[in-house]
């Protein structure tokens, strides 16, 4: 299971984010993410650039539920030019917008709304959104399971694993003791972002990168046994 690193805490990517990298280079970490908010778009473009520099695949979330806010995202995301795009729910718009660019998008499956996001839809609503991203030329989905509000969040993952093909992140509230089953469910990928920044995922350990290494390791047996 793939790691992907979230430059962010509270949906927000940090404002150091490019001190963080620094802290961060050597752990090996193959995937980075962060959200057009927080920082302004000079330092969203040398972050981009310093994480392409590092080898790691580049990830831009989109943040907000409103359509016009979420295809400006979308199109911060072909201004840097990043390797992939999660998040929104306008799958024409967005496609449209990345027409011509080499970005993979995937849209959340299921309702976010609010922030911080929550998530409703059930097993079978679910499905049918990756199934319709799927035929729509889409990468994967972006699915938050552990944000859910109508279903237990294994049943959502295992339901958007057996409706699509393609790249399927779990993304927000995921933990160290979350990630084995979201991979026997089907995960191929989880985002980690505030609970690194938090301590929360190695509470006896304080720094960022004791808290990264432990997502790293419980992501590397979670592949191997998955």
């Amino acid at each position: 299971m793939d790691f992907i690193f979230m430059l962010t805490r509270d949906d927000r990517t940090v404002t150091d984010c490019l001190d963080v990298l620094g802290q961060v280079e050597g752990l090996g970490i193959r995937h980075i993410g962060f959200k057009d908010i927080g920082v302004d778009r000079d330092t969203l473009s040398q972050l981009h650039a310093r994480v392409r520099d590092m080898g790691a695949t580049t990830y831009l979330e989109v943040v907000s539920t409103d359509r016009t806010q979420a295809l400006a995202s979308v199109r911060t995301a072909v201004y840097l030019g990043v390797d992939r795009l999660m998040g929104g729910t306008w799958i024409d718009d967005t496609l449209g917008l990345l027409h011509g660019t080499s970005i993979g998008y995937l849209p959340f499956a299921g309702r976010p709304s609010g922030h911080p996001t929550t998530l409703g839809g059930t097993p079978e609503s679910v499905a049918e959104d990756c199934r319709r991203a799927q035929e729509a030329g889409c990468a994967g989905v972006d699915l938050l399971a552990h944000r859910a509000t109508e279903a237990d969040p294994l049943d959502l993952v295992r339901a958007a694993r057996a409706a699509t093909t393609g790249r399927l992140v779990v993304a927000g509230s995921v933990t160290t003791e979350r990630i084995g089953p979201l991979a026997r469910a089907g995960a191929d990928a989880v985002t980690i972002g505030s609970a690194a920044f938090d301590g929360s995922l190695a509470p006896r350990s304080g720094t960022l990168r004791a808290q990264l290494a432990t997502a790293i390791e419980a992501c590397a047996a979670a592949g191997e046994a998955a």
